[in-house]
């Protein structure tokens, strides 16, 4: 059956498999070798050169899930959206950065792409104009993040895709927040897709990886980089990341799910003064996102009323996890401002719009009723000390 024509969840359980031909198990088998023969063989596998057996097969899988001709898997997200970047700008380029960005991703552009004579700018908003006023006759690449981490906005994929292809210029977005369950950019014109595959591909909260999946002809530059980078991932974590991606249809939409029913419980809460989250009919950019998102994802944010202590929040809560990472099986929250963006200067934090009592909230899977009542009775909980303080 052509890939093209097989659901998700079929994609998700059988495509990019190694085929167990000594014992026919029902799972791939593992290949931790980390070396190989050189004589009489088809290719010179090496784990660095990202062909090992599993490597080559969770590659296929990926590609299959972005609608890509290839990808690759690295040992985090940073390590694929660095080799990315650096794979396509060289000295003298520019690039445009959209304003809400990682915050990873941001300290990687302001503390190393001078180092490498690269010069950047970032927009002001997340609007196709925004990324147009940036453009310089240098400039190489735009850089995306839709939906965007921690504040959800949404940027116009085709819009975007279409200004950088008029120019002459490559696309590449973090689609992360989104999974390839919800959106897949190269349907819309974009280049190159980078995830970090920590998040809703591993799913579970223990695994460290990230993506990288393009045309073959970019992959094959993206290939020459990555090895001499050596940013490749164990075939041990591979394996895991294969048997992860399994039910990742299932999971993300069982927390797109939970997600909207959280956004309008938190949207009706006289403590939460903003809620942010794209699959509300309220948000700026809900009709964008209707056009080029399947779901509207698992993950919001939200403004705790100046009267709730944030920190004293998360410590009332008792089963949402206050943790620095997101999209596990597990709910749970963190504050922008010490975690994902405590990298950035509060200056260029206000800039982007995170303040001091903004919650990003990855939904798990959990009984949205439980969800519900932990935030309830954690609020009332912080609002009670602080009455008797």
């Amino acid at each position: 059956m052509d890939t093209d024509k097989k659901g998700i969840n079929t994609i998700c359980t059988h495509e990019g498999g190694v085929k167990d031909v000594l014992f026919k198990g029902a799972t791939s088998p593992l290949y931790t070798s980390t070396s190989y023969a050189f004589e009489d063989v088809d290719a010179k596998r090496y784990p660095r050169y990202f062909n090992t057996p599993n490597q080559e097969a969770l590659g296929k899988k990926l590609a299959a899930l972005e609608h890509a001709d290839q990808a690759m898997i690295f040992g985090s997200g940073m390590a694929a959206i660095s080799t990315a970047l650096l794979t396509f700008l060289q000295a003298g380029d520019h690039v445009v950065f959209q304003q809400t960005l990682y915050g990873g991703t941001y300290n990687l552009v302001v503390t190393q792409l001078e180092k490498f004579g690269i010069s950047y700018s970032f927009t002001t908003g997340w609007q196709v104009a925004d990324f147009e006023r940036e453009l310089q006759q240098n400039t190489k690449l735009i850089y995306v993040e839709t939906p965007s981490n921690p504040l959800l906005t949404i940027t116009d994929l085709s819009g975007v895709a279409q200004l950088a292809k008029s120019k002459g210029l490559m696309t590449m977005i973090d689609n992360t927040f989104a999974s390839p369950i919800n959106q897949n950019p190269i349907d819309f014109g974009i280049d190159v897709v980078c995830h970090s595959a920590t998040k809703y591909m591993g799913g579970h909260s223990d695994i460290c990886a990230g993506v990288v999946a393009s045309s073959k002809e970019n992959m094959e530059q993206v290939y020459q980089t990555a090895i001499c980078f050596g940013g490749n991932l164990s075939d041990y974590t591979v394996w895991l990341l294969e048997r992860s991606l399994k039910t990742m249809g299932i999971r993300v939409k069982e927390q797109n799910n939970n997600a909207q029913k959280m956004a309008h419980f938190l949207l009706d809460h006289p403590d939460i003064v903003a809620v942010h989250y794209p699959g509300l009919e309220n948000h700026p950019d809900h009709g964008l996102a209707k056009s080029q998102m399947k779901g509207f994802g698992g993950m919001l944010s939200f403004e705790l009323s100046r009267e709730v202590d944030v920190s004293q929040f998360f410590k009332q809560l008792k089963l949402i996890k206050p943790s620095m990472s997101l999209a596990g099986l597990e709910s749970t929250v963190s504050a922008p401002v010490t975690t994902s963006h405590a990298l950035m200067s509060a200056e260029d934090r206000k800039k982007q719009g995170i303040t001091d009592f903004l919650v990003r909230f990855s939904l798990g899977i959990e009984n949205i009723e439980d969800l519900t009542e932990d935030i309830e009775q954690a609020i009332n909980s912080v609002k009670s000390m602080q009455v008797h303080a």
